[in-house]
C-alpha cells in the first residue's frame, strides 16, 4: 500500500508561498523530531532558494534524545541551515529560537526593521502551537487533525519579528514510500487516507528491531514476537481487541498501537536515523538508474526493430 494525500488547497498554498518568498528574510521549517527527514518537505528548499532556514525539531520530548543529536549535526552540516530541537509549548525553549532568529536577521534589526519570517512545515508538526508560543497568546488555530491552517496569515509579534504562517503542505507523492508510512504512523496524514493495519505492521517491524524493550514493556509481552503480525496479534489479545469467537480484531489492535505511539506512551522513540535515510536514498538512486538503463535498452531495442525490413516489404527489381 502507498500513502497519498494532496488536498487541493495545498497546491494553492504552494503558489502563495512562492509569491511571498521574495519579501521574506528567514524561514523556520517545523519538523517532527521523531522523523526529521520524512517530515522535511523537499519543496521548502526549492521555494526558499538561498534564504537561511532554521530547522525546528519540534516534539523533542517524544523523540530519542541520542538520535536527535545526530539529526542536529546532520542539518547543521547543510548550507545556510541550523537545527534547534524544542517543545513548542515550552516558553523557555522558545526564547532560544527568538534569539537565533534575531541573530540571523541582525542586518534588519540594525536598520530598525522587523525580521520577516515565514513558518513552514507539513501538517500536524506543531506550526500553530509554535506560533502561539512565540506570540505569547492564542493566534493560530491548533488541533490534532492535520491541515488545520488553510490560508496564509501575517502575525506581528511586536518584538522585532513578523511571522508569515502558511498552511501545512505535503507533496503530491512520496519518493521514498517508507517516509509515507512513517508520516502516517506519526499522524501527519489523515487517518482516512491510510490502512491502519498496514501502517501498524510497518511500525511494529521497526520497533521490533530498534525498540524491542519499549514494545514489550508497554504491552506487557512476556517474549519478543518473531514478526510484526505476531506482535500485532499479541497486542490485540493483551488489550482485549477481540471479536466474537475470540477472534483478534487486527484493525482495532493496529489503531490502538498507533495512537499509543503518537501519544508517546511507548517512550521516546525516533522512527528514522540519518544513516538509515542515507541508505534508503542510495537504494532509491540505484533503482532510478536501473530504471533509466532499462528504459534505454527498451528504446534501443525498439529502434533496432523499426530498422529491420519487414518480411512482406517489396524488394527492388534486378537489372
Amino acid at each position: 500500500m502507498s500513502v497519498h494525500w494532496f488536498p487541493g488547497h495545498m497546491n494553492k498554498a504552494r503558489k502563495k508561498i512562492s509569491e511571498a518568498m521574495p519579501q521574506i528574510d528567514l524561514v523556520i521549517e517545523v519538523l517532527d523530531a521523531r522523523l526529521p527527514y520524512s517530515s522535511t518537505n523537499p519543496m521548502v528548499n526549492e521555494l526558499r532558494s538561498s534564504k537561511p532556514v532554521i530547522k525546528v525539531l519540534n516534539k523533542q520530548d517524544l523523540a530519542d534524545p541520542t538520535i536527535t543529536r545526530h539529526w542536529v549535526n546532520y542539518f547543521d552540516a547543510q548550507h545556510n541551515t541550523q537545527a534547534l530541537p524544542l517543545v513548542a509549548e515550552d516558553r523557555k525553549q522558545l526564547k532560544r529560537l527568538i534569539a537565533l532568529c534575531k541573530q540571523l536577521g541582525h542586518a534588519r534589526i540594525e536598520r530598525k526593521q522587523a525580521v520577516r519570517i515565514m513558518i513552514m512545515g507539513i501538517p500536524n508538526v506543531g506550526k500553530s502551537t509554535l506560533i502561539n508560543g512565540l506570540a505569547g497568546r492564542y493566534i493560530a488555530k491548533t488541533g490534532n487533525e492535520p491541515a488545520v491552517t488553510k490560508a496564509n496569515q501575517m502575525i506581528d509579534l511586536k518584538n522585532g519579528m513578523v511571522l508569515s504562517d502558511t498552511p501545512g503542505i505535503l507533496w503530491p507523492r512520496f519518493e521514498n514510500e517508507r517516509s509515507g508510512y512513517r508520516l502516517a504512523a506519526s499522524g501527519a496524514v489523515r487517518d482516512t487516507a491510510i490502512e491502519y493495519q498496514d501502517i501498524a505492521l510497518f511500525t511494529l517491524e521497526f520497533l521490533l528491531q530498534h525498540y524491542p524493550d519499549a514494545l514489550c514493556q508497554r504491552f506487557k509481552l512476556k517474549a519478543l514476537p518473531e514478526s510484526p503480525l505476531q506482535a500485532l496479534e499479541a497486542i490485540g489479545r493483551k488489550r482485549g481487541c477481540l471479536r466474537p469467537g475470540n477472534v483478534i480484531d487486527l484493525h482495532k489492535a493496529a489503531e490502538l498501537c498507533l495512537h499509543e505511539l503518537r501519544a508517546g506512551k511507548l517512550g521516546r522513540i525516533t522512527l528514522e536515523t540519518p544513516d538509515m535515510v542515507t541508505e534508503e536514498l542510495a537504494e532509491l538512486e540505484a533503482e532510478r538508474l536501473r530504471q533509466e538503463e532499462l528504459a534505454a535498452e527498451q528504446a534501443a531495442a525498439e529502434q533496432q526493430k523499426r530498422r529491420r525490413p519487414r518480411p512482406d516489404a517489396p524488394t527492388e527489381p534486378e537489372d
